[in-house]
């Protein structure tokens, strides 16, 4: 029997806590292992307990969940443990910054409960996730930016020609699955060329992959 995903809820409001708390212990494949209240906190519970997620409020007291976010994805942080951003606002300067602080996703907390689950799901397994509208305005901020006037910077050129290709495709929004559709690859593949991404750009997870492409000038948005 495969062990539940561990989480840790991090939010100021203990009716908040309380309620995520019953949300996920109500699925048998994840599992509460602690609650805090201030930023603080969080960060030495995720050290204490190793959750594999961190469901992370932004504005919460002592220290807010950006810079929570950043101690524990950063290099002194636990290993192994990814937050997942659930905040009331969806203001660019907290999808940009939680992004960069390492945060694995990003969703609203209007979010339906069953997507919530799929979501915790989702960034257990190492991918990335954006709400569908925090997705547009994560866009929209690369469109309003000038354009690179420089080939894509240094850092992607220990890429191979298909490693950028796939870089490409998963800044566009594309699944594994229909990355190998689009490039006629094997699903297995497709796994290795991102796996390989990850270690030479040393990034964490597919959305630290997405603003490596737009930021390197790799990926440019699309003109509506």
């Amino acid at each position: 029997m495969t062990a539940p995903v561990r989480v840790l809820v991090a939010d100021d409001q203990a009716l908040l806590r309380g309620s995520f708390r019953v949300l996920v212990d109500t699925v048998p494949d994840l599992l509460t292992v602690g609650e805090a209240g201030t930023g603080t906190e969080a960060v030495e519970l995720a050290v204490r307990e190793r959750p594999d997620v961190v469901l992370m409020d932004v504005r919460m007291p002592e220290m807010d969940g950006i810079e929570a976010t950043r101690r524990i994805c950063g290099p002194d942080g636990p290993p192994g443990v990814r937050v997942l951003i659930l905040t009331t606002f969806d203001l660019d300067e907290y999808v940009h910054a939680a992004l960069r602080a390492g945060a694995s996703g990003f969703l609203l907390k209007n979010t339906p409960p069953a997507d919530l689950l799929a979501g915790i799901r989702v960034i257990a397994s190492g991918e990335a996730l954006l709400a569908p509208a925090v997705t547009r305005r994560l866009i929209a901020e690369f469109a309003r930016r000038p354009l690179p006037a420089r080939q894509p910077a240094r850092e992607l050129e220990g890429l191979t020609g298909r490693e950028r290709e796939v870089l490409t495709l998963i800044a566009r929004g594309l699944s594994n699955g229909e990355i190998a559709d689009h490039l006629y690859l094997s699903p297995a593949t497709v796994k290795t060329h991102v796996g390989n991404l990850l270690a030479k750009l040393a990034a964490r997870d597919r959305a630290q992959l997405v603003m490596v492409a737009y930021e390197t000038g790799l990926v440019t948005p699309t003109p509506r």
